[in-house]
């Protein structure tokens, strides 16, 4: 009789254990499938590499990027040092980096600051720190107020100056931002 009961109490706990096991693993995957970005990924705690972009490895093999706008592939025409992609910024918001020459006209070119919505929050001119008649890197700098943003996060957007017009001569650098 006792043999019986350890018998049914050993069964039952091992169908228990192999329920809450298969319970965690169905919670774990469906936990996975609902991660669609780098930020979610970060938020439930995976790993982060070291690179740049940063990346978030889930553990069912997905890797997330994190989002730095176009900064890498405009790296060799303008390259901003203050904010960095993904920074908290505050009012007013302080701009400093340097750019090719050709990026310049009379030696400034136009930055907006938009929000996650499209919204233009606030616009300014850049404004070039040496000599802009080179194709080398110069120096500049700018600050520009914004009205406060409906949402947590925006893009500040350099644009080369066009004074043509012409799309073919259009460029600009996106950065994502946000708010404090």
């Amino acid at each position: 009789m006792i043999q019986k009961k350890v018998t049914v109490f050993l069964s039952l706990f091992i169908l228990i254990i192999i329920s809450v096991a298969l319970w965690q693993i169905i919670s774990q995957q469906r936990s996975l499938s609902d991660i669609e970005n780098f930020e979610e990924c970060q938020k439930a705690g995976y790993a982060i590499s070291e690179s740049y972009p940063a990346q978030c490895h889930t553990p069912d093999g997905n890797t997330f990027i994190q989002y730095i706008g176009n900064e890498l592939e405009k790296q060799n025409l303008i390259r901003v040092s203050q904010p960095r992609p993904n920074t908290l910024v505050s009012n007013p918001l302080s701009i400093q980096g340097e750019a090719r020459g050709t990026w310049f006209f009379e030696a400034n070119f136009p930055v907006r600051l938009i929000d996650e919505n499209g919204v233009e929050l606030g616009i300014g001119i850049v404004q070039a720190e040496g000599e802009w008649m080179t194709e080398d890197f110069v120096p500049f700098n700018a600050e520009i107020t914004f009205s406060s943003p409906p949402s947590n996060n925006g893009t500040l957007i350099l644009e080369k100056s066009n004074p043509s017009g012409l799309p073919e001569h259009a460029d600009q650098l996106h950065i994502p931002i946000s708010f404090e």
